[in-house]
């Protein structure tokens, strides 16, 4: 499809502007004055081929390991597993896009189309080394001179030059992988690793994943129909997960040890982390996620000890950074106490309900580095904005300054702060060492051919975070009425109302088709406190939805160019579930939508996710059926108020299966309403294709056009 448009094609080649950004930062060397930091980033905002970077403030940037030189310039192959595995982190480059090194710094590992290298990172040289192929995720030991790595299932090791490789641990069959993250874990838990070196280089924890007990899905390829299904373990909400177990493996001899826990009260590894400040760390959850116990462990014998036990009657959030040991030997925690989500130490609470913590950075002798939002009564003056924090004896100190969004990596007095904000396209990235600028690590991402014109606020009185953007150009006192497009996610861990400019890109896009965009971030996205989280318990259908109405129609109050009589709303995923929710219940306020991607039937989604928030379907099959697209009791036929919608789905999606939509365009059918159905052969949830990115742009706007009348 051909169009004067030039967004969509630079959105979709430019994988959302995320090429040439610099990402995944390791600072080296302790993190003194001759700290180096080590990043990936690809050569320009249209090269997808990622290369691994050094940074030094002293003489700048370098390429340590180029994919066209070490493939010779060869086509990239990748195995299925290395497919998932991207798939699971929502990965769309190609080349190094992922990496590891050892303590000191002195040696990185990474693959590239399932061949294994080690870098030489103070001689400046790469190897191959020669092993069973295809390798993932490859991890030097802290001491750097071995590599440990994953190779059809088993655990191997290898010395740094390639000789003494060997298996570690072998699966006893072919539903079994060793060093590996189950499907849960890579995709709910964010815990995309499976196995963990020991400080001293001399011991492994890797987990055992059993995937027999787990049901059998077939994704198959309507359009090569010569093509076998693929088989994938899926587990759906109320069945069995698969079976994991913890070893501890001698790297010398490969002798084992089995790490014991209650695995029948806990069957959720959430966590593992070993450090030179304490014994290994694990963090288990009961299977409704209400009870999580924190271990230390004794790799020599294999038992356990419980620190801490967590008890919420919703559920627990799994906090990046969180638990781990500090330096002085104390816990740190993050969890939900007094309407906050406040950072512990032992017994000592060190923040207060100002701060919403989000993650924990790093501690220090000194202090605890964490991200944070403002807290519930603050947050309205600091809509959508993220903080890098300084929590030390006198509280919490804030690092950046600049209204935005940022992150940070910080190793000794080297702190690496990663910003954006509304007044600039992509992140700024600054080098601090101890506490002031030394340097920055250039971005090679593309400049957007439009620029987001964002109005952020809060809606109600419930203070709903909000963005609307309007057309270029356009005079909001000249009595000219705008259809309205809602562009929610509107679900959990989904924040869309945030001050920065390129996450808005797309709805100022739709907005200069002739729309008022408003973005509605309401109660089950991460913003202020754990009550606005946690009030979509049992209830995706009822609070998500009302909170796009309440702040569409406060939003409107002042808002006289907002025509709440031509409203269309479009999502994604959790987005796409609620765009059809939306059109389906509510045709009084919403008159099309646009559904990518939908759950639409909850029994059909992980077991993780959905029982976090709807509990075991067994027990809740009232609540299954009140959020469900298909069984929710609102598709009998409404000839006057059937609103158009638009179904799209990727028929090789392995998160939200086809099935999903499928199912939901046969109840439709039986029902006699009116929708259309956009199949994406070999396309997976990520929609990664760019002639396919573009074009649902195209046709998204089409439709939408052709649904409200103009």
């Amino acid at each position: 499809m051909s169009s004067e448009i030039t967004f969509p094609r630079q959105y979709a080649r430019t994988q959302r502007f995320t090429l040439g950004v610099p990402r995944a930062f390791t600072i080296t060397g302790g993190g003194g004055t001759g700290a180096t930091v080590l990043f990936l980033r690809s050569r320009s905002g249209e090269d997808r081929a990622t290369c691994l970077w050094a940074y030094s403030p002293g003489s700048g940037e370098r390429i340590v390991a180029d994919p066209a030189v070490l493939l010779g310039g060869a086509e990239e192959h990748l195995s299925a597993e290395e497919r998932a595995r991207r798939e699971r982190s929502r990965e769309g480059s190609a080349g190094i896009v992922g990496y590891a090194v050892d303590s000191a710094g002195t040696v990185a590992a990474f693959t590239l189309s399932g061949r294994l290298f080690v870098a030489d990172l103070a001689a400046g040289t790469v190897v191959e080394l020669d092993s069973p192929a295809p390798v993932i995720d490859p991890r030097p030991s802290p001491t750097g001179r071995h590599v440990a790595y994953l190779a059809g299932g088993e655990l191997r090791v290898a010395a740094v030059d390639g000789s003494d490789d060997r298996a570690l641990a072998t699966p006893e069959n072919a539903e079994v992988t060793y060093g590996a993250a189950e499907f849960i874990a890579a995709e709910e838990m964010q815990r995309s690793r499976g196995y963990w070196w020991s400080p001293d280089g001399t011991t492994l924890l890797a987990a055992r994943v059993d995937n027999s007990p787990v049901d059998r899905w077939w994704i198959a390829d309507p359009a090569n129909p010569a093509s076998a299904p693929q088989e994938v373990a899926y587990p759906a909400a109320g069945t069995p997960n698969a079976d994991v177990t913890l070893f501890a493996l001698r790297a010398e001899t490969g002798e084992r040890t089995e790490v014991a826990w209650d695995r029948k009260e806990f069957p959720y590894l959430a966590n593992v982390a070993w450090t030179a400040s304490g014994p290994p760390l694990l963090v288990v959850q009961s299977r409704d996620q209400r009870t999580q116990r924190v271990l230390s462990a004794d790799p020599a014998t294999g038992a356990t000890t419980e620190l801490h036990t967590q008890v919420d009657p919703v559920w627990i959030d799994i906090v990046p950074g969180a638990p781990a040991w500090t330096p002085n030997g104390e816990l740190l925690r993050v969890e939900d106490a007094d309407g906050a989500r406040r950072l512990v130490a032992d017994a000592r609470v060190l923040t207060d309900a100002t701060l919403h913590i989000r993650s924990v950075v790093d501690s220090s002798a000194a202090d605890i580095l964490v991200t944070a939002s403002a807290g519930y009564e603050a947050a309205d003056s600091e809509t959508g904005q993220i903080h890098v924090y300084r929590v030390g004896p006198g509280g919490a100190e804030r690092v950046t300054t600049t209204p935005g969004v940022h992150g940070a990596v910080r190793s000794g007095a080297t702190t690496v702060l990663v910003s954006s904000s509304l007044d600039r396209s992509g992140p700024k990235v600054t080098v601090l060492q101890d506490g002031s600028p030394v340097g920055e690590i250039a971005s090679y991402a593309e400049t957007p051919v439009l620029t987001a014109e964002v109005e952020l606020t809060t809606a109600g009185p419930t203070r709903i975070p909000c963005a609307i953007l309007l057309p270029s150009g356009f005079d909001a006192t000249s009595g000219e009425k705008l259809p309205v497009l809602m562009d929610p996610y509107g679900g959990p861990h989904g924040q869309r109302v945030v001050a920065a400019r390129n996450p808005h890109l797309t709805s100022q896009w739709f907005a200069d088709q002739g729309f008022a965009v408003i973005v509605a971030d309401g109660r089950g996205t991460p913003h202020y406190s754990p009550e606005w989280e946690k009030a979509i318990v049992g209830d995706f259908a009822g609070a998500t939805l009302d909170d796009q109405v309440a702040a569409l129609q406060s939003l409107a109050v002042d808002r006289p160019y907002l025509d709440l009589d031509r409203v269309a709303i479009r999502g994604w995923s959790y987005g796409g579930y609620l765009a059809a929710l939306a059109v389906l219940r509510r045709p009084d306020v919403f008159h099309a939508g646009v559904s990518g991607a939908p759950v639409t039937d909850w029994r059909l989604y992980d077991t993780h996710y959905t029982e976090r928030y709807l509990g075991h379907p067994d027990d809740e099959q009232t609540v299954y059926a009140v959020n469900s697209l298909v069984e929710g009791g609102d598709l009998g036929p409404v000839a006057d108020e059937a609103r158009p919608l638009m179904i799209i789905h990727g028929l090789a999606d392995d998160n939200v299966v086809a099935a999903h939509t499928l199912r939901l365009s046969s109840a439709l059918l039986s029902a006699g309403r009116p929708h259309e159905v956009l199949p994406l052969s070999g396309v997976t949830h990520m929609t990664p294709q760019e002639q396919v990115a573009e074009n649902l742009l195209l046709l998204q706007v089409d439709f939408l056009r052709r649904s409200l009348g103009g």
